[in-house]
């Protein structure tokens, strides 16, 4: 069997079967039939999420379609669909998702399975959004769960990591179609901490980026507009050019010396304030064609900033070459039982290598630091958690893994990565 590989290249699997089934009835056979069971959208994951010497699955051709509720408040979505191909398809009928991150080629069961989000201080990760599932269980079953349905699975389910079933569809709130205008600028990083509750403020969405080695930050706001305020051609998002940036990259993994002073160089060179505005499906993502690997903690809001400090004064202090800038956002808090948001309001910092680079060693070395501010990692981002790490961090860990015992006692769904993680 050829071998499958996440979009970093970093994990590889060699599965004993990889299908794309078409019909719930042969996915069910699919499922029934294997001992083990992964299933994988884009391979957007860093950690080993979908490697498996079992069954891999990809959703991507299974029937389905988006069922849109009477009161246009929530849909039904196929759960293999990618986000790219299920707002659009929303866009069509006149709605659009609540929120979403700037990587649209993931799965929709990937990306709420993981607890992936995008930013705005009021808004949650695109788990928060879904309000049903239909799951297939390890016996072959299609069950269906919510809030006052078989709701012990329903709040297992929220973020699953995969080890409950596989959804193929889940129910999402939605709203009314809608544009948002991007504004992408440059500001020095003392003015932003010095403002920030300020800047915070002032938009729905609000993120930056900034280099190890500078003092400039890339800050981004997305804000809802009238649709006569669109662009009739709005471009493509980003934070640059990328061609130029790839070739940074490139000189810092061929000599590390020059990681700082081309940070430096970067930023002198960043473009005039830009803006543009369009459907908001098209302006959350952005083009990711440099390949990185990614850590990511998220963390109380008001340890945010002295945690991305902490971070950048190691970097500076060891040398550390880091080509990627971090990126720095704010997401609100949630009640899901394994979501790193539970701990009330909170802040995002990522963490990126070039894929071309040393990543472990340097991971290993900054994640003490990010999590010293009383943060927990992204499920899907790298991270060194134990067992006892994943009890300590979230209380409700055994009532999920109590659940996913009862559901799945044979363990269909766990792969290697996961019962080390979770002592299955």
């Amino acid at each position: 069997m050829e071998a499958w590989k996440n979009w970093s290249g970093s994990v590889t699997a060699t599965p004993s079967s990889l299908a794309r089934p078409r019909t719930i009835a042969e996915l069910s056979t699919l499922v029934t039939q294997a001992g083990k069971v992964r299933v994988t959208g884009a391979g957007h994951s860093f950690m080993p999420l979908c490697e498996t010497d079992g069954l891999l699955l990809n959703l991507s051709d299974l029937e389905g379609a988006v069922e849109i509720a009477p009161d246009r408040k929530t849909v039904w979505a196929p759960a293999g669909w990618s986000l790219k191909r299920l707002t659009a398809a929303l866009w069509a009928e006149g709605l659009s998702l609540i929120n979403q991150g700037d990587i649209n080629p993931q799965s929709l069961a990937g990306a709420v399975s993981t607890g992936t989000h995008g930013t705005g201080a009021a808004l949650g990760s695109l788990a928060t959004q879904a309000c049903g599932f239909r799951l297939l269980v390890a016996d072959g079953r299609l069950v269906e769960c919510g809030p006052d349905l078989e709701p012990e699975l329903y709040q297992a389910q929220r973020l699953s990591l995969g080890l409950l079933g596989v959804a193929v569809a889940i129910r999402i709130n939605v709203v009314p179609a809608y544009h948002l205008e991007e504004r992408i600028s440059r500001l020095p990083l003392a003015e932003v901490v010095e403002r920030f509750e300020e800047l915070a403020a002032a938009t729905r969405h609000m993120e930056f980026w900034v280099f190890p080695y500078s003092d400039q930050v890339i800050f981004k706001t997305l804000h809802p507009v009238p649709a006569e305020a669109a662009d009739e051609t709005p471009g493509k998002g980003g934070e640059g050019d990328e061609a130029i940036f790839r070739a940074v990259c490139d000189l810092c993994a061929a000599l590390p010396v020059l990681t700082a002073p081309l940070q430096r160089l970067l930023m002198k060179l960043a473009g005039a304030p830009s803006r543009r505005a369009a459907p908001a499906y098209e302006i959350f993502p952005s083009e990711r064609n440099v390949r990185f690997e990614e850590m990511e903690y998220e963390m109380p809001r008001e340890t945010g900033l002295p945690t991305l400090k902490a971070a950048m004064d190691h970097i500076r202090k060891r040398r550390l070459p880091i080509a990627f800038p971090f990126e720095f956002r704010l997401v609100a808090g949630d009640d899901i039982w394994l979501s790193p948001f539970n701990i009330g309001p909170g802040a995002s910092i990522s963490f990126h290598q070039y894929a071309r680079m040393p990543w472990r060693e340097v991971f290993a070395e900054v994640e003490p630091v990010l999590a010293s501010g009383g943060g927990r990692p992204h499920w899907a981002k790298r991270h060194g958690l134990t067992p006892a790490d994943v009890h300590r961090l979230y209380p409700r860990a055994a009532d999920f893994l109590r659940v996913r015992q009862s559901w799945d006692p044979a363990a269909k769904f766990a792969n290697a990565h996961m019962t080390q993680l979770f002592g299955i």
